[in-house]
């Protein structure tokens, strides 16, 4: 590769780790996973972060597929220098008004998201495990879970790659899950209070007004 002049923006392995480890510790510091189904689910996002920035500084998996795939209509001169690695710039031919768009809505996404799962944070640990009556819980079930889509959507519109569109549904899948056990627990613990908040509370996606009743906090 060096010798046929292409630029080779990889092997970063020092932004792999530290970016990983950025992110990973930021959501295990909010999402404080206690239980064996809550470490296995959290392990998943660790995986997807895993992936994503080894693609983005370490090895370009996503380009060797395509390029080898696409041959000579893979649309970049030289396509494993770092900024041919952002796909959607590549393969829809945008200039530099895609990539501020790109980068203003992935990141405003990934904000979000966090600022959600802290939203959620607080409010589970300033109840003590009892009903919370206003908040962000009055407006969806499991905002810290909403906050997590949140933040790796954004992360798969800055930077897609096969492994981590692969992986994603299964990030939803296990999380999902976690969710429906949660509630199961809480039914059996609240009873009627419980199933009548979760007829009328949202699961992820939040209602635009909060509803007045109070809400079980979730753990």
């Amino acid at each position: 590769m060096h010798g046929e002049g292409i630029a080779w923006g990889y092997g970063f392995w020092s932004l792999v780790v530290v970016n990983a480890a950025i992110f990973v510790l930021l959501a295990l510091s909010y999402l404080a996973p206690v239980k064996r189904r809550e470490w296995r689910s959290f392990g998943v996002f660790v995986g997807f972060v895993v992936a994503l920035f080894t693609e983005m500084y370490g090895f370009p998996l996503t380009i060797y597929v395509l390029t080898a795939v696409l041959g000579n209509r893979y649309p970049a001169l030289n396509p494993f220098s770092h900024a041919s690695g952002h796909l959607w710039l590549t393969l829809l031919g945008g200039g530099a008004w895609m990539s501020a768009v790109i980068h203003l809505v992935s990141n405003g996404l990934m904000l979000a998201g966090l600022l959600l799962i802290g939203a959620g944070w607080r409010r589970i640990h300033g109840a003590h495990g009892a009903l919370v009556t206003d908040g962000v819980y009055a407006r969806m079930r499991h905002p810290q879970y909403a906050g997590l889509f949140l933040i790796t959507i954004g992360m798969l519109i800055q930077w897609p790659t096969i492994v981590t569109v692969a992986t994603w549904p299964l990030l939803i899948l296990v999380y999902y899950r976690l969710a429906r056990r949660e509630e199961r627990e809480a039914e059996r613990q609240f009873g009627d209070g419980y199933r009548e908040y979760r007829a009328r509370v949202p699961m992820f996606v939040p209602r635009l007004r909060p509803t007045l009743e109070p809400c079980w906090s979730e753990r």
